[in-house]
């Protein structure tokens, strides 16, 4: 049987790779940010707040939905359920649940959501690693806190 050159079996090989990593990539979708449509929400003007303005308001929440499935759920996963991807968002808010204390609740809220507002804004790099985009200037303040809005009713513990 004659052996055939290495060049010959690694060009085959080399386009099977190509061509399985182009179809992943098509197959990932679209990861531009997408607009989300905030008008019917209270405009927050230019200075960030450091807490969610929109805590239970439907509009907000039902913006949040249709604003995290479109620029989170790829990463995070539906429903803000993690497939091991990125951080399950259901448990974001879990020390908060655990407090006793009411003010000391009040504090871990407040602590989150500007945690949670700076990582949106910010993205998270490490060791030069990105492991979220900053959305800044991509997404509103208005988008990302009622993204938040939304998070908080996929809770895993209710406050």
């Amino acid at each position: 049987m004659p052996v055939r050159p290495a060049s010959t079996i690694r060009k085959p090989l080399a386009g099977l790779l190509l061509a399985t990593l182009s179809l992943a990539a098509w197959s990932h979708g679209d990861v531009t940010p997408q607009a989300v449509d905030t008008k019917e929400l209270p405009q927050l003007g230019e200075s960030w707040k450091d807490q969610n303005p929109y805590r239970g308001h439907e509009g907000a929440i039902r913006i949040g939905s249709s604003a995290y499935n479109q620029n989170c759920a790829r990463c995070h996963g539906l429903e803000a359920i993690s497939g091991g991807i990125a951080p399950d968002l259901r448990r974001f808010d879990n020390d908060c649940a655990t407090q006793k204390d009411d003010r000391k609740k009040a504090m871990c809220v407040k602590d989150n959501d500007e945690y949670y507002a700076s990582s949106v804004r910010k993205g998270k790099v490490r060791n030069g690693a990105v492991y979220m985009p900053p959305f800044d200037g991509m997404l509103t303040q208005e988008a990302i806190w009622a993204i938040k809005s939304y998070l908080e009713t996929r809770r895993e513990k209710p406050l």
